[in-house]
């Protein structure tokens, strides 16, 4: 399905070494005619790392597209009732959003906005960024791929012989699964080599 003319809604949070692979795919979606939405969990907003100043990557998520950041819980609800989001994405999505979203909480603007968009039978697309994907989150996982309407961006493994649980989305993939998942279908292969350098001696 073209992506030209929707609006999708698309979500941060706070996996920060992964901003930088992401962002980009934000552009491409501008680019190719999508109204992107932006929203941030509050860690993105308040946290400084060696990645960047609190609020540095919500800002150029702002002005890549365009668009007011939401960034509160209020400020998300109305995605709901109004219907104006085709699809959301959450990307990176951290273990901790996956888990609390596995579990129905809704704490955080991110969180709102998926359950304002499965409210209205649409898809959300998860770009997973979990140290504890082959951990405990694995469970959350295996959860959300029995749901309806959920859809994950291809992921695997990104470093595990140093990091043997974690696993990351491979974000250059949002837009294609994007097209599936607003045709109710996941992109195929969902589980990839996303590793791909030598083995370290």
């Amino acid at each position: 399905m073209e992506l030209k003319g929707k609006t999708i809604g698309f979500a941060v949070t706070g996996s920060h070494c992964t901003y930088a692979e992401t962002i980009p795919v934000v552009e491409q979606l501008v680019a190719m005619g999508v109204n992107v939405v932006p929203i941030v969990s509050q860690t993105v907003m308040q946290v400084t790392t060696r990645f960047g100043e609190a609020g540095e990557w919500a800002l150029k998520l702002e002005k890549v597209t365009g668009r007011t950041l939401i960034a509160t819980i209020p400020d998300a609800e109305p995605l709901g009732p109004s219907k104006q989001l085709d699809c959301l994405v959450i990307a990176p999505c951290t273990g901790n959003s996956l888990s609390r979203f596995a579990n129905a909480a809704t704490d955080s603007p991110v969180l709102m906005a998926a359950k304002a968009t499965l409210r209205n039978d649409r898809p959300v697309i998860l770009g997973i960024s979990t140290n504890d994907g082959l951990g405990l989150n694995l469970y959350n996982i295996a959860k959300l791929l029995n749901m309806k309407n959920i859809f994950f961006v291809p992921f695997g493994q990104d470093a595990p012989h140093v990091k043997m649980n974690s696993l990351v989305a491979d974000m250059s993939l949002i837009p294609a699964t994007c097209e599936s998942a607003l045709e109710k279908k996941q992109l195929q292969p969902m589980i990839i080599e996303r590793w791909r350098q030598e083995r370290p001696s």
